[in-house]
């Protein structure tokens, strides 16, 4: 399959993208840290904000040049396009959850307005609030890496109950004024309208529009942080959805265009060709075996 030019859903060392059609993922500290010497070199992610979650140990932690130490119980959030890095002691416990920003638009919805708390670097002191939290995440791990009954149900009402006590426990921060967290949220703000509209195939003025920059600004903003053009990261949008709902659901190869905005099946068949290197149904297929 056609590897994304888009850095997108990927994570820390590896070359391949989002590694399911899930739009969760979940790993210990240990799984990816101790293949790096407990050394996490400074890096970011474009649309995926992570929650890092240390219970046993220290880190330090560099966030945009800034360096703290953590050596209490605590959770960091890390937004998107957010510049990072740890450095973690051997041995060190916990447990880091990626969360795609379909999924995080998803429990938006359902709180009814926007997680604040997700969209701005901090550290939450767990305390008190320790064995719950580890119960939490250790929960989410469980579940993620089993196939059982109702799985997706269980991870999403452990991921709720999570956002619930982060959102409880943290307080809205000033908007940062410096430039280059400017930039960063206005490429947060294009990523939301697609997630609004990658359905409806608005012309990109449209979303210049929406964001308050002309069409060539919002594509050298796009080149700077994914990499590509700001159609491509529509059009990668769109290749999520349909590689999901490919796998995911019973939809006919029409259905799905008509779902995903398409004017005909053989112009979405074409689409999905040019970026997978395959057919919509021998991806289907393919998924099937797997």
């Amino acid at each position: 399959m056609k590897q994304s030019a888009i850095p997108v859903f990927k994570l820390y060392g590896e070359q391949m993208g989002w590694p399911t059609s899930e739009l969760l993922h979940c790993e210990s500290i240990h799984q990816r840290s101790s293949q790096y010497e407990w050394r996490i070199d400074i890096h970011q992610h474009a649309e995926l904000v992570q929650i890092l979650y240390l219970h046993k140990g220290h880190a330090e932690i560099e966030i945009e040049g800034k360096t703290s130490v953590m050596r209490e119980a605590c959770i960091q959030l890390v937004p998107s396009l957010c510049v990072h890095g740890f450095r973690f002691s051997p041995g060190t416990q916990g447990f880091v959850l990626s969360l795609a920003l379909p999924l995080f638009t998803r429990f938006e919805a359902e709180f009814g307005r926007q997680l604040a708390v997700l969209g701005e670097a901090r550290c939450v002191a767990v305390k008190q609030s320790r064995p719950h939290i580890n119960a939490l995440f250790s929960t989410i791990l469980n579940e993620y890496q089993q196939d059982n009954d109702a799985r997706e149900l269980m991870l999403h009402a452990m991921l709720s109950a999570l956002l619930v006590w982060l959102n409880r426990k943290s307080q809205s921060l000033a908007p940062a004024e410096d430039r280059a967290e400017r930039r960063r949220s206005v490429m947060r703000q294009f990523a939301r309208h697609v997630e609004s509209h990658y359905r409806e195939h608005l012309p990109l003025s449209d979303y210049a529009q929406m964001t308050g920059f002309s069409v060539t600004h919002l594509n050298y903003l796009c080149r700077e942080f994914y990499n590509c053009s700001a159609l491509n990261v529509l059009h990668q949008r769109l290749m999520l959805e349909a590689r999901r709902s490919l796998q995911y659901t019973s939809m006919t190869v029409s259905q799905l265009s008509d779902y995903l905005g398409f004017s005909d099946a053989t112009y979405f068949s074409r689409f999905f060709r040019r970026y997978a290197n395959q057919s919509p149904k021998s991806f289907r297929e393919e998924m099937k075996i797997k």
